[in-house]
């Protein structure tokens, strides 16, 4: 296979980067806030937004679900030409996209508009993987693996002060845009800082981009996610729902035989689906679609009327973010000690014990949710386990792999997190909208919870999938 043959000059790497490392870090961290503050700034909204364009809950989820997909498939597409432009280029790329799609969501008047914004926005999903890959071409060994619990922090961090922020404009106005407005100058300055800041190092690699990957990828998932989204609406049988699926299996089987074929194929199946890979993927896949699940769920509940159906905290769009703050302050003092915890068991059990964590947060939400302080207590745990789980879950997408795929092989981690959650939107907002109180189009309780015990089964599985990766794969380190 390619890439074992190449390492990247990590001594290169080191030697130049090690005078300013700390501002590389704050550069990275601070990008990898801005983007995910972008996936979350609209979910506070959606309620709103649900008013203000006069759609669906379905119709309304894909502001939040077109930036999933976008990033699912930007993310192996902008990481695959940082291994052959250069890194710290496609993270320029990335966060240029951001404040373009910032731009157009921010001057929309319809939904179709703000969806193409938002899907421009999403690209920018592949910044995680590329900053990841620049911390190995530029850290000591040593210090690589709290540098990336760092950045993955950030991505927790950014996703709640994205609601608070939303919270506050949406305390003052009641336009969508200033949010947008603000999402743009937040890119613009982490454009600025990653561009007199962060080194060009790293290897390069020749070769071409592998564009129809691409179109075809996008096409499995978009059938895919409108099947699931679409199920309730025109019913789980009916011609449309089925041939959708039929298309995404399709679509899906001509993507594998073209990536096997093409000699540098845009996701290389070996680093999805190999020995080691698989594990760290699924599980991968399980988090992301616990972790974004979360966030819809978690807005439009606090912000039901409870006078009026019966449960919710009727809450504010900024009550939203308020909730979420102990997850923040957890999030931040548990990831940068996930370094600690898995030199001493492995990033493997690590992954496992947060994601058991963060499980507990949801079974507190599905067993007690009528007052603010199951909020609190769901949130603080919750940052608890996605804290300590998404540090180690970068460390375990490429500790197996060559230095010269640690890009790539970190883009398909990432494209499989986000192809999870955005399964999750459209999953959740399948069950919500199919069990409604009579006469209305607002969700019951029941539907609530039993979407908190799949996302909290989701968090149990990837614990299992983690704990048989670091059964099968003890010596697993490159």
């Amino acid at each position: 296979m390619t890439g074992a043959t190449t390492a990247a000059p990590a001594d290169v790497g080191t030697a130049d980067a090690s005078a300013r490392p700390g501002l590389l870090l704050v550069a990275l961290a601070t990008a990898g806030m801005v983007v995910s503050v972008q996936q979350t700034v609209v979910i506070p909204l959606l309620p709103r937004l649900m008013q203000h364009f006069d759609v669906s809950v379905t119709a309304v989820t894909w502001v939040f679900t077109a930036s999933l997909l976008a990033g699912a498939v930007a993310t192996p597409l902008l990481s695959r030409f940082g291994d052959m432009y250069g890194k710290k280029r496609m993270v320029l790329v990335a966060m240029g996209l951001l404040v373009a799609g910032s731009v157009v969501s921010a001057l929309s008047t319809s939904l179709p508009v703000l969806v193409a914004g938002r899907a421009l926005q999403g690209t920018s999903s592949a910044l995680i993987p590329l900053a990841i890959g620049m911390i190995r071409d530029s850290f000591p060994r040593e210090r690589v693996m709290t540098a990336i619990g760092i950045v993955s922090a950030t991505m927790g961090v950014g996703g709640t002060l994205g609601m608070l922020a939303t919270g506050v404009v949406a305390d003052h106005t009641t336009s969508h845009h200033p949010v947008f407005w603000g999402t743009a100058a937040l890119a613009a300055a982490g454009l600025v800082l990653i561009a007199v800041s962060a080194p060009d190092l790293g290897a390069r690699h020749g070769g071409r981009p592998d564009i129809l990957g691409a179109v075809l990828l996008a096409g499995w998932l978009v059938c895919l996610l409108l099947a699931i989204s679409q199920g309730n609406r025109w019913g789980w049988t009916s011609g449309g729902v089925l041939a959708l699926f039929a298309a995404a299996a399709a679509v899906c089987a001509v993507w594998v035989l073209v990536e096997r074929k093409v000699a540098e194929p845009l996701v290389r199946l070996r680093l999805l689906v190999g020995p080691q890979s698989l594990t760290a993927n699924i599980a991968s896949i399980l988090l992301g679609f616990s972790m974004f699940a979360a966030f819809t769920l978690i807005s439009n509940f606090v912000q039901s009327p409870k006078d009026k159906v019966g449960y919710g905290l009727s809450g504010s769009v900024l009550d939203v973010g308020l909730y979420m703050l102990p997850s923040t302050v957890t999030m931040l003092v548990f990831s940068s000690l996930a370094g600690r915890i898995a030199a001493r068991i492995g990033p493997a059990y690590t992954l496992a014990a947060g994601s058991l964590i963060a499980s507990v947060s949801y079974v507190w939400l599905a067993v007690s949710n009528s007052h603010g302080y199951d909020m609190l207590a769901f949130s603080a745990i919750q940052g608890i386990g996605f804290g300590v789980a998404y540090a180690a879950l970068g460390t375990l997408a490429v500790q197996h792999v060559a230095m010269s795929e640690s890009g790539i092989a970190s883009g398909i981690n990432s494209l499989v997190r986000t192809t999870g959650g955005s399964v999750a939107g459209a999953a959740t907002a399948a069950i919500l909208s199919g069990h409604v109180i009579a006469g209305t189009q607002v969700p019951t309780l029941a539907a609530y919870e039993a979407c908190f015990w799949i996302v909290g089964a989701g968090a149990v599985l990837a614990a299992a999938v983690a704990l048989f990766h670091g059964v099968r794969h003890k010596h697993g380190h490159h």
